[in-house]
Order: C-alpha cells, then sequence, then structure tokens
C-alpha cells in the first residue's frame, strides 16, 4: 500500500511538472520582450542623437513590472531543483537582467508625476525585495551544500548589485520633486528673460526670428526635460557603471562556464531544455539593455575628462540641496495623523524625525558614493582621453589651417549664435555645463524639425493666397444692409466665414470641376491652420460659434433653408438663456451665418447682373483668400505660444509642434510679409470681428477725409 501511494504521489508531480518547459518559454517571451523594449529605446536614443537614451519604450509602469515578473520565475521558485549548469546561469542571468532593466528604468521617472513615481517605485521595491528574499531564502536552507554550488559568487553579486541599484532608483525618485521645482523656477526666469529680449511686433516678426524663437526656447525645453535631468545625475551616471559590471561579470560565468561544460545543453530541472532558451533571451537582454546605461556612464566620463575634470574633484565632495530637500521638507512638516496624547505624539513625531535624518544620511551616502564611482572612473580613463582629444585637435587644426577665409568668418558667425544659444540651457545648482556637441545636436533637431514640416507645406493653400492682394474681403463678406433675424448681432469666428463662404461658393453651378477642386482642397488645408487661430481666443469664447463651422462644413443643405432654421429655433426657444445668440445650438449659428452671407453675396450680385457664375466664383474665392490672409497673420503668435507652454512635461512636445509649423508655413508667412497689415494688438488680430471693426474705422475716417 505506502508503494501505491508513493506511485501515485509520483504520477501526479510528473503531471503537475509537465507544463514547466513551456511555462520556461512564457518566461523567455516575457523577457525577449523587455529586451526588445529595451532595444527600441537604444535605437531611437542613436537615431534622434539623444546620446542620454531617454525612456520612451521601457519604462517603469504596470506592464513592465508585470513582464519582468514573469521573467523572474526561476530566482522565486524555491522548490524546483536548479543544480546543473544549464539552469544556474538561467537563475543568475534572470537576476543581472532585473539590474539591467532598473538601470534603464531611472530616466522613466522624470516623465511621472510624484504619485506615479510614488506607487511604481513601491512596486519595483516590492518585485527586487521578493526576489532578493526568496534566493536569500533558499541559499539559508541549502548552506550545507554551498561548496558545490555552481555560479553562487556570481549569484550573491547580481543580488548585491539589483539592491544597489534600488537604492539608486529612490534616491533619484526623492530627488525629481525638488528638481522639478528649481527648474520650473528657471525656467520662468529664462521666459521673461526671452521675452524681454524679443520684443518684436508679432504682426511683423520674420521667419527668421521665429526661428531663434524656437531654438531658444527647444535648448530650454530639452534641457530642463526632466527624463534629460535625471540621465545627467550621479546616481544615473553611476547605475551606468554597476549595470555594466554586472553585465561583464554574467558574460564572465557563461565563459568560464561554457569552458568546462556544454552551458547549452546541461540541464536537469523540471523547466527542461526551456531554461536555455531562458538563459538565451535574458543574456540578449542583458547585453542589449547596458547600452543605454553603460552609455551614460562612458558620455559622463568622456565630458567630464577632457572639459571639466577639475570641477568633477571639487564637487566630488559636495552635496547639492536638491537631492535631500522632500525629506527635509517632510521633516519639517507637521504630523498629518490627530493624536490627542502628548507624549504619545512626541514619541511618534521624534521616530519620523529619526527615520528621515537616517534616509538624509543615506541619501548622501548614495550621491558622494555615485560621485565617487564617476571620480574614480574619470581618473582612471583621463589619461587615454586627453590623449585622443589631443589628436582629434591636430586633426581639426589641420582642416581649418587648409580651409578658407570665409569658412572661417562662417564657423566664427555659428560659435557666436551658439554662445547666445547656450544662455538658455538650464542647469541644475553644482550642474557642469553640457559639451558643445550636446548644444549644437540640440539646435540641428530643431532645423530637421522643420524641414520636416517644409516637406508638409500647403501647395493648394500657397497658390490659393496668391490670388488675395488685400484684406477687403474680411468686411465684404457681411454687410450691415442685410436684416439681422436677431436683436443682437452674432459675432464671426474666421473659420465660421470662410467654410460659409466656401460652401456657397462650392454651391454654384456652370464651374469647372477643376477649380471648385481647387478651392476645396485650399480651404482644408487652410482650415487646420485657421483652427489653430482661432484657438487663440479665450477659454469659452465664441465656442459654439467654431463648433457651428463644423457644421457649416459638413450640411451644405443649410443654405437653402438657414433663415427657416434660425426662425423655427427662435419661435420655439423658451429658455431665457436663448435671448443671447452666444448661447444657440451650433445649427443655428451655422445656419444664421449662412443666412448673413448669402443674402449679402444676393445684394451685391443684384446690383452687378451681368456677372456669369464663374466670375462670381473667383469673387467669392478672392473674398475667401482675403479672409485667410488676414487670419494667417496671426500664424506667428500661435507659433509663440506653443513655445510658452508652461507645463514641464509637454514643454517638448509644444516647441516640436511650433518648429513644425514654422516649417509648413514658412512661405506662408514670407508672403504675408510683404503686406501692409492694420495695427492691432496680437491679441485683438486673433479675433475677425476686430479687423471688421478697425477697418470700417479705417473707411469711415477716409470717407470723412474725402
Amino acid at each position: 500500500m505506502p508503494w501505491e501511494g508513493t506511485n501515485a504521489n509520483t504520477d501526479v508531480e510528473r503531471q503537475l511538472e509537465a507544463p514547466l518547459p513551456w511555462i520556461g518559454m512564457y518566461v523567455a517571451g516575457a523577457s525577449l520582450v523587455c529586451t526588445l523594449a529595451m532595444a527600441a529605446d537604444a535605437f531611437h536614443g542613436f537615431w534622434s542623437k539623444k546620446y542620454w537614451f531617454p525612456s520612451k519604450y521601457f519604462a517603469l509602469d504596470a506592464t513592465s513590472l508585470a513582464l519582468l515578473a514573469v521573467a523572474m520565475k526561476l530566482p522565486v521558485d524555491l522548490t524546483t531543483r536548479m543544480y546543473a549548469v544549464t539552469d544556474r546561469l538561467a537563475k543568475v542571468s534572470s537576476l543581472v537582467f532585473l539590474s539591467t532593466a532598473m538601470a534603464n528604468f531611472l530616466t522613466s521617472l522624470g516623465s511621472m508625476g510624484d504619485k506615479d513615481v510614488l506607487m511604481n517605485v513601491t512596486a519595483l521595491g516590492i518585485l527586487v525585495i521578493t526576489v532578493t528574499a526568496n534566493v536569500c531564502i533558499q541559499v539559508i536552507q541549502v548552506h550545507s551544500y554551498l561548496s558545490g554550488r555552481l555560479v553562487f559568487v556570481e549569484e550573491i553579486l547580481a543580488i548585491i548589485a539589483m539592491l544597489i541599484l534600488l537604492v539608486m532608483v529612490s534616491s533619484s525618485a526623492l530627488m525629481i520633486p525638488s528638481t522639478k521645482r528649481y527648474l520650473e523656477k528657471k525656467y520662468h526666469e529664462m521666459h521673461k528673460s526671452a521675452l524681454n529680449e524679443e520684443q518684436v511686433d508679432m504682426g511683423r516678426v520674420t521667419t527668421e526670428k521665429l526661428r531663434v524663437l524656437i531654438k531658444k526656447y527647444w535648448v530650454m525645453a530639452e534641457t530642463s526635460s526632466p527624463q534629460f535631468v535625471i540621465a545627467r545625475s550621479v546616481t544615473c551616471t553611476a547605475s551606468g557603471a554597476v549595470s555594466f559590471l554586472i553585465a561583464l561579470i554574467l558574460v564572465e560565468a557563461q565563459i568560464r562556464m561554457g569552458m568546462e561544460f556544454s552551458i547549452l545543453n546541461n540541464y536537469y530541472s523540471s523547466y527542461g531544455w526551456s531554461t536555455k532558451w531562458i538563459m538565451i533571451s535574458q543574456t540578449i537582454g542583458v547585453i542589449v539593455g547596458t547600452i543605454a546605461p553603460a552609455a551614460r556612464w562612458f558620455i559622463a566620463i568622456w565630458f567630464r575628462s577632457s572639459n571639466n575634470g577639475s570641477k568633477a574633484i571639487k564637487g566630488a565632495f559636495t552635496v547639492e540641496g536638491y537631492w535631500t530637500q522632500k525629506m527635509v521638507e517632510w521633516e519639517q512638516r507637521s504630523l498629518s495623523v490627530k493624536i490627542r496624547h502628548l507624549k504619545f505624539r512626541k514619541v511618534v513625531h521624534c521616530l519620523r524625525g529619526l527615520v528621515l535624518k537616517f534616509c538624509i544620511f543615506v541619501q548622501f551616502l548614495v550621491v558622494l558614493a555615485s560621485k565617487l564611482v564617476l571620480l574614480v572612473s574619470i581618473c582612471i580613463t583621463t589619461p587615454t582621453i586627453l590623449c585622443l582629444n589631443y589628436v582629434t585637435q591636430l586633426r581639426q587644426r589641420r582642416v581649418s589651417d587648409s580651409g578658407s577665409s570665409r569658412h572661417h568668418k562662417v564657423t566664427e558667425s555659428t560659435a557666436n549664435s551658439e554662445v547666445d544659444i547656450r544662455h538658455y540651457v538650464m542647469l541644475l545648482e553644482g550642474e557642469v555645463e553640457l559639451p558643445t556637441e550636446s548644444v549644437e545636436n540640440i539646435c540641428k533637431e530643431v532645423d530637421k524639425v522643420i524641414q520636416k514640416g517644409q516637406k508638409k507645406k500647403p501647395i493648394y493653400l500657397l497658390k490659393f493666397l496668391c490670388k488675395s492682394s488685400n484684406f477687403r474681403g474680411v468686411i465684404e463678406f457681411d454687410s450691415r444692409r442685410v436684416l439681422s433675424l436677431n436683436s443682437q448681432d452674432l459675432p464671426y469666428c474666421w473659420s465660421l466665414a470662410v467654410v460659409t463662404l466656401t460652401s456657397i461658393t462650392l454651391a454654384l453651378p456652370n464651374v469647372e470641376k477643376q477649380k471648385s477642386n481647387h478651392l476645396l482642397n485650399s480651404v482644408t488645408e487652410g482650415l487646420r491652420f485657421i483652427k489653430l487661430i482661432d484657438s487663440l481666443h479665450k477659454k469659452g469664447d465664441l465656442e459654439n460659434i467654431r463648433t457651428a463651422a463644423d457644421v457649416v462644413w459638413i450640411l451644405h443643405e443649410l443654405s437653402g433653408k438657414a433663415q427657416k432654421t434660425v426662425l423655427e429655433f427662435k419661435r420655439g426657444a423658451r429658455d431665457s438663456l436663448m435671448k443671447n445668440p452666444l448661447n444657440w445650438p451650433p445649427k443655428v449659428i451655422a445656419a444664421n451665418s449662412m443666412y448673413r452671407i448669402s443674402r449679402t453675396i444676393l445684394l451685391t450680385h443684384s446690383a452687378e447682373n451681368d456677372k456669369t457664375d464663374e466670375e462670381l466664383f473667383e469673387q467669392l474665392s478672392i473674398m475667401i483668400a482675403d479672409i485667410m490672409a488676414a487670419c494667417l497673420t496671426n500664424l506667428p503668435q500661435v507659433i509663440t505660444m506653443k513655445c510658452h507652454r508652461n507645463a514641464i512635461e509637454e514643454r517638448e512636445k509644444s516647441v516640436c509642434k511650433a518648429a513644425l509649423l514654422l516649417g509648413e508655413t514658412e512661405e506662408i508667412l514670407a508672403l504675408l510679409q510683404q503686406r501692409e497689415l492694420p495695427f492691432l494688438d496680437p491679441d485683438r488680430a486673433a479675433y475677425i470681428e476686430e479687423w471688421r471693426a478697425l477697418m470700417k474705422k479705417e473707411n469711415k475716417n477716409n470717407q470723412d477725409s474725402v
């Protein structure tokens, strides 16, 4: 009977262990996904020449943590026997893989809010501590067999590296809130400085001035990017050193074991043949994932060795205030928990103070240790780097000596402009200046984005705007002679005027299809820019009017029923709010616009009965071109406003959109700069009604003078 029970248990155990190889493949698959994400970040960094490698695809979030939790299946497995070479190497590679992932995670902390940072770092800490605890439990339980445990030293080193990196991640997370506040304050100071330097009339601003403006804000946005700031920090560069060293340890272990055993086929655990795939996928992940952290470390060494070695030595034993500012604030803050008992309250307060002081002390140690790692790295590599720099300088001198004087002048002027841009580089307290190459790469990015925009320039719109020679269409499209359907006239926005006129124009019969298509394509291209200018209006201002423009663009049949639609609505409206036409539904506003503009055209056309449909089409096209030209004179303000985006997380994208918009509209701006513009404040110029009022006033003054 006992034998039967034993056999039954063995059979059950075999059945339960049968799917483990496939579970192992699932682990390998999760590791491979993480590897691909890290590879994508590395490729993106090289492609965009951002050698600080921002975390775009592999960030510290729920998805990445879930994948890593799956990838850590082997280290947390306490029951499966894993004593063979392949099994042991797979287990160590898992630990090193997690360390590498943590080094890649560091920069992604900058793109999170404070709450997200807390949640994600806590989740990462739980994962790391769980893995560490499981490995330690296993080591303690089999301590009598440790002498025969393969790659045991490497396993312990991997655990130590993992814990060190967790401390570095936590240290960087504590630094983020204070650095964001500091950068925010500094950004506003530089923003004021930029505004003082750029006191130009937005109606007359040139494309070259806009290009310089975008470069200034691009440099400010890039250098104040939280991810870039973390990438420049000493904890991040030191994490690169740890990541690189632990990767070397893994490679060393695999080479050493490979000289004694067959590391791909020596497996005896229940995971079977899948352990070799886990080892392979995670080893590749370690190699690929080490690229970004190690590159940050090497670049920091290269730069500080060649340019600022003395400053690096001076700052090696100082800890800037922003590293501990958050914890100091917590220490000085009163207890949020209400405790009535005075003595107990004092005890809790003292305990909290002691814990925070200890954390501040640990933070000091982490920062100093990170700086020491960087300093030692600099001292070791300085002779080699100086020799390489000397050889490079000799080559550059030969090239510059053989160059012409004209080339020298161009280089000098470029250098002078570069110096001006460098004033807008945002650095933290005690941070050394960025290398010239980095600033040049940042400026080149602007030119690339502008060139990208130039490839998307609106061809139809450019040709169409050439029809406009003045801005008369702004006042001619709606006549006061048209009887109003309401006691209070509705204001227009740019898009409503354009789409209503276009809808009427396209409805004209006996017009060549090619001309109609050209008008439609031109207005379609222009509407994207017109809506950007309409968005300059104050929040909630003319919101229903702008929505009505979309209604007109979709519903051409409103032209025939416009008056009826408005009158029926007025008869049925009982809400007191509807007495104000600004509160009317968009469809009714669209109908009112269609009614007024179509009646204006009829009044004009009745005085000129001899006009054909083709001639009327051309007249209305010129009117539309006038309105669009007047509207697009506000493009510099749109570009500038995009540069002035306040949210620190959105600045980079917003300035990028501004550069793209400049590239798309550069020729339009050059065309409109040749016009004589009415004298309007930039804020007022964004409203078509302000244009109409000013032009009517000017016409009246001209008539009075005559």
